[in-house]
């Protein structure tokens, strides 16, 4: 990859987690992986997809039946040849900007010259010495990464003195400013309505300043928290006089971090905590333990030439022998021995999910080597799974883990044979196949789930593939463009396991497919997994999960951050219901009068993409096609109603463009509307020394008085603005358009532009509040401005009946499109108007097209948890103890593992319940007509001593005992029929009715009645 070459359309949401710079720093890095079983192919994986210059791999071992458990890239064909060449070809597929290479012979000093960065696995102790001194004295960034059965090691030493220029890879933080005071020290205060971000010890530059223009120059200040609104600089005393605008960012500082070689960090882990990063923080007892007990594991094969046999009793025993002799020779006197006998009891296993999650960390940290960016572990990494293992460990014996020359004997020797063939029987849901579906299939297909008699997955996801997919959906390639996801990541696992049983949907998991995902249909499964990349559909699957009692598997990235849950039925909490709200929404008032964000103008401008090329276009469409469009549309009655009909009407009317000097003069009157008139028409109704009812000055705080601008050819951002409005007019009306800047300019110059012409009745408001008061104001005005629409419209006569429009359809990741075009030049012309920073293309594309920013380590380490999970539910592990829920950021070392909260549990008289229970009710019988209302309410007294004093469908009442008595006759589907005036669907197969008690009238939460029509 050339230095400044970088395939934005490829790294697009990498982009927004590892910047440009740092990408081109990767660009330059060589990496050498060794090891290519599971965890080392995982690490390459990763790595290659980030894009580094070079990958080469290494591994003088051949291909063993173990290793098929986890290494995705090895067939049963390949047994017996190189796991190293085995792999270099598909490795190679993952990106055409990495050259990847297989080396087979010993590594040597001479060899390793050539890296940047070098990696380790499954390695000796003995290796592990001598390269990492090697590396340390040539400036060779070093890491050692290792997995045995449940248990996970990482080390790293990037050299004595390792500057990091950004610690935590998070936007610097920023706010705009609306007084700085004249004293030592300066007060800043902020108007951001929830207070500002900033926090002690930061260092931030000023820009934009009036008044204190001194500011604007000065060198980064560090600053300290005042309170929620302000903080203090440096002396400000002798500065001039502020008097308005101005914004404050946060400076990221660089960071020096001093690294000790493997073989003195080795032992100064026991006297240094700092050289030990914490994971699970429930086990934090025994992380020193782990070290002694791969200690004590390298001395067991030294002296053995194997590892501990599985679950060999007398093996534990000598591993723990050699882990008390080694804690006595370096004073160790905390050691936890069973935590070495659980370790040789799984050392020989080789899991997919474990080494999805150390290789997502240790990719991670061979990036952080290469970009120089995010803070970096320091230096030893524990991690275990032992909970995993069954609740009763009796039934695994050493025949039961011992090889059977399978594919699975890498599974096998942790968890036995029986759980094998449970894990083949398993029928699971698989909701999403983007980036975390991958790998998730990935996982699925090396542990073997539903890949026997009876077992099945079902994936579903409705989105096809895109270029910006390939950097981190690693099952997809650029032949695969274009193709479904879910079919595409079909095809790409049964290569990985030819006995997967798997099937794709292409359906969204909501409401409108409940024919599809039925009770039936949930009824058959074991589980669910949740792949999803909004709150809404995990809101939505959750419910069913709940509804239907199936455990979930739910997990979500953010960039270098990422989450995992389980829930497990009778047992956890749900996701349960949203509590976020998702976005802030942006007041609309702000949005049309008073931005003070580039956010806000960025919204604004989104909105006009919206409304000028799709909603109006799709109006004209549906008034040209449904003849009842316009009478529906009066019927409304609303001033948005009249924005339609007016917007359909000029559409095909004054607004139609016969050519394309039209489409040109079109923008460049939009322009002057947007950018000249419309702000002058609001500095006309507030003047800039405007002032409140309450004497103070209108335009202050958050409220930033703009400026008219004037159109300018020569201006970079104006024409493009005029190209992009022109040329995207140009297409909804099916005229060709132009990039060429100088077919404008002969158009532009005899453009005639509305001259501003003040309206001093015009009332703008300064309030959603005051919107909504004008708009109900102006009903009867609305209803005569429609019926003239109507009228009008009624008369018009097109010379082509078959003309359509061709509605826009937003698309942030097409750049020859125009509409990202659109969105920047209109948003920074806007800012432009209110002296607001603007922004890149980046930038605004992150925040218009509401992208999520996203890196491949992350989305492995996050199914790795995921699926570790799963072990636990398949083997119905009955202790919320033995779960965990995740929280990672591996930019800064943060990892939260926690216990699952307990269902929350509710009385109904003097009954506990939770949201696991229900009333559950067979509506039909064999041989039965369906249950009349009656009956049922006779049931749930007889069964239940309730009586039931209200049913509710939905909205609906169903029943009331003061005055429903003729309905108790009806059978419950005709009773809902009945009063929703709607046929249950065929395909319903259970109701969901809430009842209220005479027992317990005032309970907020009850249990609902599901009642079963078949």
């Amino acid at each position: 990859m050339a230095q400044t070459d970088i395939d934005e359309s490829l790294y697009s949401r990498q982009l927004y987690v590892i910047d440009h710079d740092s990408m081109r720093r990767m660009g330059k890095a060589d990496v050498l992986i060794a090891g290519m079983r599971g965890l080392g192919v995982e690490i390459a994986k990763n790595v290659i997809l980030a894009g580094v210059r070079s990958v080469t791999i290494h591994d003088e071992g051949v291909v063993e039946w173990r290793d098929l458990s986890s290494q995705f890239y090895l067939k049963e064909s390949d047994l017996g040849q190189n796991r190293a060449l085995c792999s270099e070809k598909q490795l190679s597929s993952l990106n055409v900007y990495v050259r990847v290479t297989a080396h087979t012979e010993k590594l040597n000093e001479d060899f390793l010259q050539q890296f940047q960065v070098v990696v380790l696995t499954d390695s000796t102790l003995d290796e592990q010495l001598r390269l990492g001194k090697f590396c340390n004295s040539n400036n060779i960034k070093f890491i050692v990464a290792d997995t045995r059965g449940l248990c996970g090691q990482l080390f790293c030493d990037f050299g004595d003195s390792f500057e990091v220029i950004d610690t935590d890879g998070d936007t610097p933080v920023s706010a705009m400013i609306s007084q700085i005071s004249k004293e030592n020290p300066g007060i800043v205060t902020c108007t951001d309505e929830d207070g500002h971000e900033f926090t002690d010890g930061m260092f931030v530059t000023f820009s934009g300043i009036q008044g204190m223009a001194e500011l604007n120059a000065c060198e980064p200040i560090e600053i300290k928290v005042i309170g929620k609104y302000s903080f203090s600089i440096c002396d400000t005393s002798g500065f001039s006089e502020y008097e308005r605008s101005g914004v404050v960012t946060e400076v990221k500082q660089s960071k020096i971090f001093n690294f000790k070689p493997l073989d003195v960090a080795i032992d100064e882990v026991f006297r240094d905590s700092e050289l030990l990063e914490m994971t699970d923080y429930g086990k934090t007892e025994r992380h020193l333990s782990l070290h002694m007990a791969f200690l004590a594991l390298h001395k067991f094969s030294e002296e053995y030439s194997r590892t501990p046999i599985s679950r060999s009793q007398a093996d534990a025993e000598l591993l723990v022998n050699i882990a008390k002799e080694l804690s006595l020779t370096k004073k160790f006197s905390d050691l936890d021995e069973d935590v070495v006998r659980k370790l040789s009891m799984v050392a020989r296993g080789d899991l997919a999910p474990l080494n999805a999650f150390i290789g997502g960390l240790a990719a991670q940290e061979v990036l952080k080597a290469c970009s120089v960016k995010f803070t970096p572990l320091r230096q030893w990494l524990y991690f275990d799974a032992l909970e995993c293992l069954p609740e009763d460990e009796g039934f695994l014996i050493e025949e039961a883990c011992a090889p059977r020359d399978c594919r699975y004997d890498g599974q096998i020797a942790v968890f036995g044979s029986a759980f094998q063939d449970k894990l083949k029987k398993q029928k699971y849901f698989l909701v999403g196949a983007g980036a975390i579906g991958c790998e998730l299939l990935k996982n699925f297909a090396l542990i073997g789930l539903g890949a026997g008699e009876g077992g099945s997955i079902t994936v579903t996801d409705m989105d096809s593939i895109e270029r910006s997919n390939l950097n981190r959906q690693f099952l997809f390639g650029s032949q695969d463009i274009g193709r479904l996801k879910s079919e595409a990541a079909a095809e790409c696992v049964r290569k990985m396991n030819p006995y997967m049983n798997i099937t794709a949907h292409q359906n969204r998991v909501a409401p409108e497919t409940e024919q599809v995902y039925t009770y039936s249909f949930y009824s058959h499964l074991d589980g669910v997994a949740a792949a999803l990349d909004n709150v809404d559909a995990r809101v939505y699957l959750d419910k069913c999960c709940v509804r239907n009692r199936k455990p979930l598997l739910e997990g979500g990235t953010l960039g270098s951050k990422g989450h995992t849950m389980v829930v497990v039925p009778h047992l956890t909490e749900s996701y349960g219901p949203s509590t976020s709200g998702g976005q802030k929404a942006i007041p609309l008032c702000t949005l049309k009068n008073f931005p003070h964000r580039i956010e806000h103008t960025l919204q604004w401008a989104r909105d006009q993409f919206e409304g000028l090329f799709k909603h109006k276009a799709e109006n004209v469409n549906q008034y040209l096609s449904d003849p009842v469009f316009v009478e529906r549309t009066v019927a409304r009655g609303d001033v948005e109603a009249v924005e339609v009909l007016e917007g359909v009407y000029r559409s095909l009317t004054e607004e139609w463009p016969q050519n394309w000097t039209d489409c040109v003069s079109w923008a460049r009157r939009w322009w002057k509307t947007l950018y000249n008139n419309d702000i002058r028409q609001l500095l006309h109704c507030f003047p800039p020394d405007q002032l409140t009812s309450s004497g103070l000055p209108f335009w202050m705080g958050a409220k930033r008085c703009p400026q008219p601008l004037t159109f300018d050819t020569s201006n970079a951002p104006h024409m493009d603005f005029i190209v992009a409005a022109a040329n995207l007019y140009g297409r909804i009306y099916g005229i060709k358009g132009s990039r060429n800047h100088a077919d404008f300019q002969s158009v532009l110059q005899g453009v005639k532009v509305p001259e501003f012409i003040p309206k001093s009745s015009l009332k703008i408001a300064v309030t959603d509040e005051e919107l909504k008061e004008g708009h109900e104001a102006r009903k009867d005005e609305d209803m005569m401005k429609l019926e003239e629409l109507q009228e009008k419209l009624s008369k018009l006569q097109l010379s082509d009946p078959n003309f359509r429009m061709n509605p826009q359809e937003f698309e942030k990741d097409d750049d020859d499109n125009f509409h990202m075009d659109y969105i920047v030049a209109a948003s920074n012309l806007r800012a432009e108007n209110y002296d607001i920073p603007t922004a890149d293309r980046h930038k605004s594309k992150l925040i218009a097209g509401r992208i999520i920013p996203a890196i491949a380590t992350t989305t492995a380490a996050i199914a790795g948890l995921m699926c570790l999970e799963l072990y636990k539910l398949v083997q119905g592990h009955r202790q919320i103890s033995s779960y965990r829920n995740s929280y990672i950021n591996l930019a800064t070392q943060y990892f939260v593992l926690s216990q699952p909260c307990s269902a929350p549990r509710f009385k109904v008289a003097g009954k506990d319940y939770s949201i696991w229970e229900d009333f559950l009710l067979q509506g039909r019988h064999k041989g039965r007509e369906e249950m009349t209302l009656e009956e049922l309410l006779k049931h749930i007294k007889d069964k239940y001593n309730l009586t039931v004093t209200e049913l509710y469908y939905g909205p609906a009442v169903l029943y009331s005992d003061s005055n429903h008595e003729a309905r108790l006759k009806l059978s419950i589907s005709d009773l809902i029929s009945s009063v929703t005036k709607t046929e249950i669907p065929v395909h319903e197969e259970m109701l969901e009715i809430i009842p209220s008690f005479a027992e317990d009238e005032d309970c907020l939460n009850v249990p609902p009645i599901r009642y079963l029509l078949r």
